[in-house]
């Protein structure tokens, strides 16, 4: 049977765009913001990284981020390894002076593919020390709670978000970086929350922001070491 060279078999994946089309870290989501913010100060800027909770944010509380130097990078269904492909040019690039990353909550729901506690934390790692080396103040979010996911029910999210959060406050403890804990002001006695802070159970609404907001606020003015 006569073999098929290699570079045939690539030239035909290219052309057909079948796997080199996606854009699975979703990178073009914001190149044409980045190169404007490039160019302008970042003196006190803070990136709020993340997947549909944080840039559900901007859309559920938009007075949260008017007239501050606050920048939403969040997109929706993203989990942690497609964040660490974007980090460089969402956060890295912009030369914020702290950034805010929650994510998790996706990954265990296993929106690309199943992912382990460690594996999710691992990646969380990787983002933190990216940003410790290039002098970014680091603020690693608790998962917020769920007690099960509408969109793909029975990964049991109730009792991996509460270990995960353990792991990550732990990790921050001994790296030296802030954490910052959602989880215990939203969490209802089923581990998930209420419908008036998030009536699909997983994404907040405007009064779960609300309670997030004073949370955040305190947290950036520790790692920049202001008064609350």
């Amino acid at each position: 049977m006569k073999r098929i060279p290699f570079l045939a078999v690539f030239c035909f994946i290219l052309s057909t765009g079948s796997v080199f089309a996606q854009d699975w870290a979703q990178l073009k989501e914001f190149q044409i913001d980045n190169r404007e913010l490039k160019m302008m100060p970042s003196e006190g800027r803070v990136v709020f990284f993340g997947n549909s909770i944080t840039i559900g944010w901007l859309q559920a509380m938009p007075s949260f981020f008017k007239d501050r130097p606050f920048i939403n990078r969040g997109i929706g269904g993203q989990t942690t390894p497609q964040m660490l492909v974007r980090f460089r040019q969402d956060v890295l690039d912009l030369k914020p002076e702290v950034v805010v990353i929650l994510a998790g909550t996706n990954d265990i729901a296993g929106n690309t593919g199943p992912m382990t506690l460690d594996e999710i934390l691992g990646n969380l790692k990787s983002m933190a020390e990216l940003a410790k080396a290039n002098n970014i103040k680091v603020i690693l979010c608790s998962v917020l709670p769920a007690s099960d996911y509408p969109w793909r029910p029975g990964p049991e999210p109730h009792k991996k978000i509460p270990a995960l959060n353990a792991m990550i406050k732990e990790y921050t403890e001994l790296a030296g970086v802030h954490y910052l804990d959602y989880y215990a002001a939203l969490v209802n006695d089923k581990n998930g929350m209420d419908s008036d802070l998030a009536n699909d159970g997983v994404h907040p609404t405007k009064a779960g922001y609300e309670i997030m907001a004073p949370l955040a606020l305190k947290a950036i003015n520790k790692a920049l070491h202001k008064s609350d």
